[in-house]
């Protein structure tokens, strides 16, 4: 038995991502893991970080949310709704992130979720190390991720023509920035198209879709990023010259 994290944003509790949460859900359960669960709206999360997220300031002159994140995380003078979530991501074997593309990223809810939860010592500054444990490497490293994501407008507008861009270039700095960067596996996201019209025999399959992901989460393989302490990076900044040779941009990162 697993334990999986969904984490979910929608402010309608019968909107398609509720939808879609519901049927991960019951195909987690019916493997046997366990589900814990952050409904963002639903909790009234505080999605502004800010000065408040640090009850005990180092220094009260100057705002630096590096230090201070570190001290609050070391100390344990984090808020209390940010140690209760980091609490549900540490128990979790797997999380799966559930929104709807609100443009080209994820709600801001989600984002200050993120922003506040990924401490300094947790996700970054990693044992104190600056950036030497990252990409690959980190505090959530063993953890499994996925994205699932729906889209008002068609597949098309999200292919590697379309007028939207790519949707896996779109998802870049979530899945290789915010998840891959404090070492989680990154799986391939799960996308549903065209909700902005969608029946009820499209809701049944976008539901079984994911419930048939859900049955791989910890069996499928991660998008194969290149890690940064794999030797790609000889100075952990910049893909050395022999390594994808003449191939600039996103796709140069993975393996």
């Amino acid at each position: 038995m697993k334990t999986v994290l969904l984490v979910h944003a929608h402010p309608d509790p019968h909107s398609l991502t509720a939808q879609m949460v519901q049927a991960a859900r019951a195909g987690l359960r019916a493997q046997g893991h366990e589900v814990i669960q952050s409904d963002l709206y639903a909790i009234g999360w505080k999605a502004v970080y800010d000065e408040h997220d640090f009850p005990d300031r180092q220094d009260r002159e100057r705002l630096s949310f590096v230090d201070e994140s570190g001290h609050a995380f070391s100390t344990g003078t984090q808020p209390d709704d940010v140690r209760a979530e980091q609490a549900k991501l540490m128990a979790a074997d797997a999380v799966v992130f559930q929104f709807p593309l609100w443009w080209f990223g994820m709600p801001a809810i989600m984002k200050g979720w993120i922003e506040r939860v990924w401490a300094y010592g947790l996700a970054y500054g990693y044992q104190g190390a600056g950036n030497r444990y990252r990409y690959g490497e980190g505090g959530l490293a063993g953890k499994r991720a996925l994205l699932s994501v729906t889209m008002g407008g068609p597949a098309e507008d999200y292919g590697p023509r379309g007028i939207n861009g790519q949707l896996d270039e779109l998802l870049f700095p979530i899945t290789h920035g915010t998840l891959f960067f404090p070492g989680m596996d990154v799986l391939p996201t799960y996308a549903v198209y065209g909700t902005g019209r969608i029946d009820a025999e499209g809701v049944e399959r976008a539901q079984a879709g994911l419930a048939a992901r859900m049955r791989t989460l910890f069996t499928d393989a991660p998008i194969p990023y290149r890690p940064q302490n794999g030797g790609d990076y000889p100075d952990r900044h910049v893909l050395a010259d022999d390594v994808a040779p003449g191939v600039t941009g996103l796709r140069a990162h993975l393996r």
